[in-house]
């Protein structure tokens, strides 16, 4: 019985709004702290890549607002994913259906081909997509896929971290952190990173590990920030 209402569209509208609802209550009742103060005077909100490690992606919707920036979030296709692109769209931005993998039949069964092609477009058309660096069950590594469609598109990615001071840590496989109320929101953007359209293998793996690097370096900035432990 139970099984059956999980599976009813209404229901997961229903669980979906909640779970909005209780980020949007975290945003508000958090205190920001933004590094650097001035990031959004100095880049232009369309075109890019914005990206971060999977299990600390929950604030990322509220990294900038649906207001002024035109997003759209790139989500596995899974069942977890079906809930996730629900949630994304209570809070304002357009999905993705796909991920990435370690390899071609994976990427093709992830719709990863369909992805790429529709996140190139949406980049091209002035949407700023939001995509995890690292693949499912791959954590805080930096897959390749978000370096072909930065090459394809000529957009940049932009490394973000965004956490709280008071969080739980979950025993996932990406060790998810979930935020809670009542502490510091805080945000660390990394600097673009361009890919250039003839970029070689060689090139996109130096880009890859210096985007690993890059996410890593934000995140433990971040969290010094924020302070806190995790619960």
């Amino acid at each position: 019985m139970l099984k059956k209402l999980v599976e009813k569209p209404a229901f997961r509208r229903f669980v979906a709004g909640f779970i909005a609802a209780y980020f949007r209550l975290v945003n508000r009742t958090c205190r920001r702290i933004q590094e650097p103060a001035d990031f959004f005077e100095r880049i232009e909100p369309r075109g890019l890549i914005a990206t971060t490690w999977h299990g600390e992606h929950f604030m990322f919707p509220f990294v900038a607002s649906t207001k002024t920036w035109k997003l759209a979030a790139m989500i596995s296709r899974s069942r977890d994913g079906d809930l996730n692109a629900l949630v994304a769209e209570k809070l304002g931005a357009a999905t993705i259906r796909a991920s990435g993998g370690r390899d071609g039949a994976e990427i093709a069964r992830r719709g990863g081909v369909r992805g790429f092609v529709e996140a190139v477009r949406m980049l091209r058309e002035g949407y700023a997509i939001t995509i995890t660096a690292d693949v499912p069950k791959v954590g805080k590594v930096a897959g390749e896929g978000i370096v072909q469609i930065a090459r394809r598109s000529g957009a940049p990615i932009l490394p973000i971290a965004a956490v709280t001071s008071r969080r739980m840590r979950m025993r996932s496989w990406d060790r998810a952190a979930f935020n809670l109320p009542f502490g510091r929101f805080v945000v660390v953007f990394g600097e673009p990173i361009d890919v250039p359209e003839d970029a070689d293998e060689a090139t996109i793996e130096t880009i890859r590990r210096e985007l690993g690097e890059t996410l890593d370096r934000l995140f433990r900035r971040a969290y010094e920030i924020a302070g806190g432990k995790d619960a």
